[in-house]
């Protein structure tokens, strides 16, 4: 059986599954309720010197029928006092203690609030903490969350201020909404930082009521920009850490649309050694846990690896400049009558959108594909409602 124990940035986790820091992170009661349940670790809501006060509502969706992809927030740090938190902290590494336990700090750009911070929430036994760079919303207006980790020289000054006080760990979590994550990531590095978790929500505007003509999530009618998390953003978060991983040398924690094994056995792949869980969370709860660890484990076993750190980053040298990509790779499509319906989607998406290399006389037929104008754009496969139907093959 492969082991799913992971050492991240010095810390010892049973599994690599974490709570994002997130509401089902919010109060020290969910957190130990999460790590009932098998969670490896934990990243608190995000704590400062004074809570937070949120709108409502504050959360909008997108779906697909009755399928959710992604879902917006427009909620701001923990509404608790630091006071009770310190108090919930203690308690959970009371009872605990081999569960790793990450604080997450937000604070201004000045020094003594940031060792302040630290300095109380250390006392209280945490691992390690996590500087969030990365909140789009609300913050931002009053210089903090993703205004911060989008300044390279400000993320690695507050990193340095961390390191200063700090004897556990300090991780930064960083923001997708710049053009450069890795010049992020390498400042805080050089800062002194020990981990990197990404990414933090996309900002993004969810949407507009057309009958109410109002924007999504209307808080009286109005609302802001926010924080997009969920399936949808996953090829983001992929990217961010497969980037990370090849641009510095820190440990990385993956966060952005895990919401089953598969996906945390990606982000693993890609460079990552922990994931961070959410928005699955906030829609399914944290016995969706169990199954991520038996289906990680399985997969690992079925694969060949014997722990997560043999598989960490395995396809990073399969991701290369695009000049570099082999363009005598020529591959066409082919149809499995077998499997076909007729249903012709191959055909428009061809026609309309291809190279017009399928053709289709009438819905009672079957297409078939002209080799010689194929161009083995994928586009077909895509479309194809019927798995394996259209298959790629090497010319």
């Amino acid at each position: 059986m492969a082991d799913l124990s992971v050492v991240f940035a010095g810390l010892r986790l049973t599994n690599p599954f974490m709570l994002a820091s997130a509401p089902p992170a919010a109060t020290g009661e969910m957190i130990q309720r999460a790590f009932d349940a098998g969670w490896g670790g934990a990243v608190t809501k995000t704590i400062a010197l004074e809570p937070a006060v949120d709108v409502q509502p504050r959360l909008a969706r997108l779906a697909m029928g009755n399928k959710v992809v992604g879902l917006e927030n427009i909620e701001l740090i923990s509404q608790r006092q630091l006071s009770s938190w310190l108090n919930d902290l203690e308690e959970i590494k009371r009872r605990y203690a081999d569960h790793i336990l990450f604080a997450s700090l937000m604070g201004a750009v000045v020094r003594e609030e940031w060792h302040s911070l630290i300095r109380q929430i250390q006392e209280a036994g945490v691992d390690g903490f996590e500087l969030n760079f990365g909140c789009p919303h609300g913050m931002p207006e009053k210089g903090m969350g993703s205004a911060q980790g989008q300044d390279p020289a400000i993320a690695a000054e507050i990193t340095r201020w961390a390191k200063e006080v700090a004897t556990v760990p300090v991780m930064v979590k960083l923001t997708p909404n710049v053009t450069d994550i890795v010049q992020i990531g390498r400042a805080c590095e050089h800062a002194g930082a020990d981990a990197i978790s990404a990414v933090n929500t996309v900002s993004v505007l969810m949407g507009v009521d057309l009958e109410r003509l109002e924007p999504r999530p209307s808080v009286g009618g109005t609302t802001s920009f926010g924080g997009y998390s969920g399936k949808a953003i996953k090829p983001i978060g992929l990217r961010c850490i497969a980037q990370l991983a090849q641009g510095t040398n820190l440990p990385l924690s993956g966060i952005g649309g895990i919401g089953g094994w598969q996906d945390a056995a990606e982000y693993v792949l890609a460079g990552a050694s922990t994931v961070q869980v959410c928005t699955a969370v906030m829609f399914r709860g944290y016995r969706i846990v169990d199954r991520m660890k038996k289906g990680l484990s399985d997969y690992m076993d079925e694969k060949g690896f014997g722990s997560v750190g043999e598989m960490r980053g395995y396809v990073l040298p399969r991701i290369t400049a695009h000049e570099e990509l082999d363009s005598a790779h020529k591959v066409v499509a082919s149809i499995d009558e077998a499997l076909c319906t007729k249903c012709g989607l191959c055909y428009t998406a061809c026609l309309d959108g291809g190279w017009q290399a399928i053709e289709m006389e009438s819905r009672e037929v079957f297409p078939r594909v002209l080799a010689n104008k194929c161009d083995g754009c994928s586009l077909c496969t895509h479309v194809c409602p019927v798995e394996e139907c259209i298959t790629l093959l090497p010319l």
